[in-house]
C-alpha cells in the first residue's frame, strides 16, 4: 500500500514539473519577442532618415465594398500625398454599391488627384477582394502598385515610405504594421490590441528564426506588376483566403525580400461586438491553420494565459504557492511589457496604454478561438459562406449565400469592364 502511495506520488510529482516545463515555454516565447521586437525598433531608431529621391509613379488600387467606419475620411487621406505623381483607383463589383457615392464625393471634393472608380469585376475565383485586385492592375497606369484595405488611414509621406525599399532590387514586396484608432468601445479595443500583442511580435520573431520576411500584411501592399507577372499575378491567387500571405510568400519563394516600412499606417476600428470580433478572429485562424497548419498547431506554446493559470493550480496543488505566484506574475509582467514596448515604443501607438488591462480578455479570446479553429473549416466573409481547404476558398450553398447572390453576391452578373468614372 505505501509502496501504491509512493509511486503515486512520484507520477504525480513528475507531472507537476512536466506542467511547469510547459508553462514556461510562453513565457520563454514572450523573452525572444521582446528580443526581436527591441532589436528591430533600436535598428530602425539607429538607421539614417529616409532621404531617398526615389519616388516613381504610382497606381494605388483600393478593392472595396460596402461603407466602412469613417470611410471618407480614409479615403481622403490618399488625396493629400506629398509625393510626385500618383493616382487612385477604386474598384466595386456592382455599380450600386453604397459606397460609390462616397468615391464620388472624394472626387468633387479633390479635383486635382486622380481618381477613378471602376465598376464591375470579372469573377475570376472565389476570393472577391482579389477578382477586383485583377482588375485593378489591369487599370493602373504605372508599374508600382499599392494596394490597401479600405479601413487604412495614411500620413502624407506615406507613399514615399512605402516604395523607398522598393529602390533595392532585391526587395519584391513592402508591407506595413498599423497603429490603432478606436472609438473606445471595448470590443473595438480589444481587437486593436492583437497587433501589440500578436501580430508584430510574431512576425518579427519568424522574421529573426527564418532570417526573412515570408508574408505580407493585407492593409499595405507594395510592389511592382513585374514582380506580380513573376508569381502568376492575382489571378493565380484568386481562390486563396489569405491573399496577403499568399502574396509575400510568393514573392519571398522567388529569391526576393519583403521588407517593412518604416513607419505604421493607422487602421480604422469600427465598434463592434464581442461577436463580431470573435467572428472575424476566428475566420482569420481557420485562414492561418491551412497556410502554416503546423505553425498553426505550435501555437499551443505561445498562449501564456492557460499555461499560468494551469501552472499556478498545479504548483497550489503542490503546496508551492510561491511558484504559483512567480508564474502569474511573469505572465503578467512580460506579457504587458510586450504590449507597451511592442505598442507604444516601437509603434508610436500611445492609445495601447489604455488598453492595457484587457490584455488578460484578449489572450482568454484568443486561446479560444484559437482552439475554436480546429473545430471549423466555414468562415463567414463579408456575408458570404465559404469552406476553407489548404487555403484555398469554397463556397458554400448556404441560406447567407443565396440571399446574397442577386445583385451583390458572388454569382451576381458582372457589369460592363468599361464602367470606369
Amino acid at each position: 500500500m505505501q509502496s501504491g502511495l509512493g509511486a503515486k506520488g512520484m507520477f504525480l510529482h513528475i507531472f507537476y514539473w512536466i506542467v511547469l516545463a510547459l508553462a514556461a515555454a510562453p513565457l520563454a516565447y514572450y523573452l525572444l519577442s521582446l528580443y526581436c521586437v527591441i532589436g528591430y525598433f533600436h535598428e530602425l531608431r539607429k538607421s539614417h532618415p529616409l532621404t531617398s529621391t526615389f519616388a516613381p509613379p504610382a497606381s494605388i488600387l483600393k478593392p472595396v465594398r460596402g461603407v466602412d467606419h469613417e470611410a471618407y475620411e480614409n479615403f481622403a487621406s490618399y488625396c493629400r500625398l506629398d509625393y510626385p505623381e500618383y493616382e487612385i483607383i477604386f474598384a466595386v463589383a456592382e455599380p450600386d454599391d453604397p459606397v460609390v457615392p462616397v468615391i464620388e464625393r472624394l472626387q468633387a471634393d479633390f479635383p486635382d488627384c486622380p481618381i477613378r472608380l471602376v465598376k464591375g469585376v470579372a469573377r475570376v475565383g472565389a476570393n472577391r477582394k482579389v477578382n477586383s485586385l485583377c482588375r485593378l492592375v489591369h487599370e493602373a497606369k504605372y508599374d508600382l502598385v499599392v494596394m490597401s484595405d479600405s479601413d487604412v488611414r495614411v500620413e502624407p509621406d506615406y507613399l514615399r515610405v512605402a516604395t523607398a525599399p522598393l529602390s533595392d532590387s532585391e526587395v519584391g514586396a513592402v508591407t506595413a504594421f498599423y497603429r490603432c484608432r478606436t472609438n473606445g468601445g471595448v470590443a473595438a479595443d480589444l481587437d486593436a490590441l492583437g497587433m501589440c500583442l500578436d501580430s508584430a511580435p510574431g512576425a518579427l520573431v519568424a522574421r529573426r528564426l527564418e532570417k526573412k520576411m515570408q508574408f505580407a500584411y493585407g492593409w499595405t501592399m507594395a510592389t511592382t506588376k513585374k514582380h506580380l507577372g513573376e508569381i502568376g499575378g492575382w489571378e493565380g491567387m484568386a481562390n486563396f483566403h489569405s491573399d496577403d500571405f499568399e502574396l509575400g510568400n510568393r514573392i519571398a519563394r522567388r529569391g526576393y525580400r519583403v521588407e517593412l516600412m518604416r513607419k505604421p499606417v493607422w487602421m480604422v476600428f469600427p465598434r463592434e461586438t464581442i461577436r463580431q470580433l470573435v467572428g472575424h478572429e476566428l475566420r482569420w485562424s481557420i485562414g492561418l491553420k491551412n497556410v502554416r497548419p503546423t505553425g498553426y498547431r505550435g501555437l499551443i506554446l505561445t498562449h501564456g494565459l492557460p499555461w499560468a493559470l494551469l501552472a499556478a493550480g498545479v504548483a497550489v496543488g503542490a503546496g508551492w504557492t510561491g511558484v504559483a505566484a512567480a508564474y502569474l506574475l511573469a505572465y503578467v509582467v512580460l506579457r504587458l511589457g510586450l504590449a507597451w514596448i511592442t505598442g507604444v515604443w516601437g509603434l508610436g501607438d500611445s492609445g495601447v496604454s489604455k488598453k492595457l488591462w484587457l490584455v488578460p480578455l484578449r489572450d482568454a479570446i484568443s486561446f479560444f478561438v484559437w482552439v475554436g479553429g480546429f473545430f471549423s473549416e466555414e468562415i463567414m466573409w463579408r456575408g458570404l459562406a465559404y469552406r476553407v481547404q489548404n487555403g484555398q476558398l469554397y463556397p458554400v450553398p448556404s441560406a447567407s449565400l443565396r440571399k446574397e447572390s442577386g445583385p451583390r453576391g458572388v454569382g451576381a452578373s458582372i457589369t460592363s469592364p468599361e464602367n470606369i468614372s
